[in-house]
């Protein structure tokens, strides 16, 4: 391929991407794109809620764990009550209302002193014994063994000079 044959086919292939009568490329799960991507504004309209009513309580002395949530609503106004047994001993209790006109409104109060108590030191204790033995003292199973092999015979011979007497 020449290199007028390469333009000549990119036009092309620009040509048919560029089409007119092509669909425009879709703009995220067809929503509309906004007027200005940072800016968000929120429907005035509010559509009524459910109403509901729940709670929960969690108390696990073994973990030191105790919370608990309740919450109600009429579809309008959500109230409700969440509390926790903090680490310093006081409970933190949040009352709260919630709707679309006042937003979220809470009350926070403790109930109890904060306690400090001194840390003791860590000491366990073991929960085992000392190992007992479950084997005996070995017994010898073996006697002298018998040599078995006889006295080397040599397995060199008497040396030979290699020179003869210096020349004077």
């Amino acid at each position: 391929m020449n290199a007028k044959t390469v333009v000549i086919l990119s036009c092309l292939v620009a040509l048919a991407v560029g089409r007119p009568d092509s669909p425009p490329a879709p703009v995220g799960y067809g929503y509309e794109e906004p007027e200005h991507p940072l800016s968000y504004h929120a429907p005035e309209k509010h559509e009524k809620g459910m109403p509901f009513d729940f709670a929960y309580d969690v108390k696990d002395s073994y973990k030191g764990v105790d919370f608990g949530h309740n919450s109600n609503s009429d579809g309008k106004v959500v109230t409700g009550e969440y509390r926790v047994v903090l680490p310093d001993g006081r409970t933190q209790i949040v009352t709260y209302t919630a709707d679309h006109y006042n937003g979220y409104q809470a009350e926070v109060r403790y109930e109890g002193e904060a306690q400090y108590p001194e840390p003791k030191p860590y000491a366990p204790s073991p929960s085992y014994g000392a190992p007992k033995p479950t084997y005996g003292a070995p017994e010898p199973t073996y006697e002298e063994p018998d040599p078995v092999y006889g006295t080397p015979a040599p397995t060199y011979e008497e040396p030979k000079a290699l020179y003869g007497a210096p020349d004077h």
